[in-house]
């Protein structure tokens, strides 16, 4: 990517970026000493200068392993000082059309009066309000940012009942837990991670679902935490399905062999878990003489730039007899995509993949994420109203257990679901 043309105009765009805030910088350090304009001078453009050069050479950075976090902080620092320059570019440029506007009413209506303050040739300051407004939101952004490196390992268990009419009586009161984007190549910090798996073992589950997405890319990221997550069990037993950064899409392979050498692993991976995973199948569940359906796909996705590996048509046939089916797919659009359409009687699907993007608000009665602008469905509880003739669906959308590329979390906080069935 470092020698694509998109690389070069991103630095490029950074340059420019850099340069028009420092034009609305000038306007508020006015007021100051000479002295002070100087180090305010210096330091921002020592900082700007630093960030371009760092992200440069970043990737050539070869860091030992436990200093990955080193790495993927720079690099989450200089995004997130990008992003709030962005933002506060925006005030800006509110305040410049304002001057555009308010310059070519004086050319076009008041050239010809006297002494008037819009007189053509007449400079228009900068606004200070909305230059401070840009710096103010900008900069609070960064600061939620960096606050929010240390929200990674805060794993929050998020609790639901969910009443099915047509629920067998011997799974009344089943204890699921749902876990989904573990992520293993982010993690740096292997002691707060066993105090997560600990916190799920704490709850005592009947049956443990893992939605995908075990690792970044390669299957190896997962050598250093087998003896964290083989912990994992239950008397149902612990499930799982595969993601989309599981197939190793998103790296470059010498050739196809070594790209289906990896996700093998990481089937065995699953394997030597301890964990079932489903691949475009299904699983009988007994309790007594009841029984239910686990069904569980690869990663399907409605939106173009996923795949669409799995197969819900294989997983679902030889399904139809069982009363209750619970189905496991990675990517929440899969649900509007082809389940709520086409399997009317899957009645909970469970999903994770988006993460609720890392960065959001939530408060009891309200939650925001700028993902919501790309999935409908991105966090937590959604359902399809019943008819006469179709039960209602659900769907439940996991957080994410772990994280990616950006390490840490503001307002969304990394999640373990634990569903009760009634």
């Amino acid at each position: 990517m470092r020698n694509t043309p998109f690389w070069w105009i991103l630095i490029s765009f950074m340059i420019l970026l850099d340069i028009y805030f420092f034009q609305a910088l000038k306007v508020l350090a006015q007021s100051a000493s000479e002295r002070t304009r100087s180090v305010i001078y210096i330091s921002y453009w020592v900082l700007s200068i630093s960030a371009i050069v760092l992200l440069i050479i970043l990737p050539n950075l070869h860091f030992e392993k436990q200093a990955k976090f080193i790495r993927t902080t720079i690099f989450s620092l200089i995004a997130g000082l990008f992003f709030a320059k962005l933002i506060a570019a925006l005030f800006f440029l509110i305040d410049d059309i304002r001057r555009g506007v308010q310059w070519m009413a004086g050319k076009l209506f008041y050239s010809k009066t006297a002494n008037n303050e819009l007189q053509t040739g007449e400079t228009i300051s900068r606004s200070a309000f909305l230059s401070w407004a840009g710096m103010i939101v900008g900069g609070g952004l960064f600061g939620t940012l960096i606050y929010g490196l240390g929200n990674k390992y805060r794993y929050q268990i998020k609790r639901l009942k969910l009443n099915y009419s047509n629920l067998p009586p011997a799974f009344k009161g089943l204890k699921v837990v749902h876990i989904s984007d573990i992520h293993s190549g982010s993690f740096t910090n292997k002691n707060a991670v066993i105090k997560g798996v600990e916190k799920i073992m704490k709850e005592k589950p009947d049956l443990i679902l893992f939605t995908g997405d075990l690792v970044n890319n390669i299957a190896s990221e997962m050598d250093e935490y087998m003896d964290v997550f083989n912990k994992l069990n239950a008397p149902l037993g612990v499930y799982s399905t595969l993601g989309n950064h599981d197939y190793g899409d998103y790296v470059t392979w010498e050739n196809a062999e070594e790209k289906i050498e990896n996700l093998n692993k990481l089937k065995e991976v699953h394997l030597q878990l301890g964990w079932r995973l489903l691949m475009n199948e299904h699983v009988v569940l007994e309790k007594g003489t009841d029984v239910i359906a686990l069904l569980g796909v690869e990663n399907w996705s409605a939106k173009a730039r996923f795949p669409k590996y799995g197969k819900i048509k294989d997983a679902y046939s030889g399904t139809e007899k069982y009363p209750f089916k619970l189905l496991l797919s990675h990517d929440p659009s899969h649900w509007k995509g082809e389940v709520l359409e086409k399997y009317p009687d899957i009645d909970l699907t469970l999903s994770g993949h988006t993460h609720g993007m890392q960065f959001g608000v939530e408060i009891p009665g309200f939650k925001w994420s700028p993902v919501q602008y790309v999935y409908k469905e991105w966090a937590g509880l959604y359902e399809k109203k019943s008819s006469e003739k179709v039960r209602a669906q659900r769907l439940y959308v996991n957080r994410g257990f772990g994280f990616i590329g950006y390490p840490g979390r503001v307002g969304i906080l990394p999640e373990i679901t634990v569903i009760e069935l009634t």
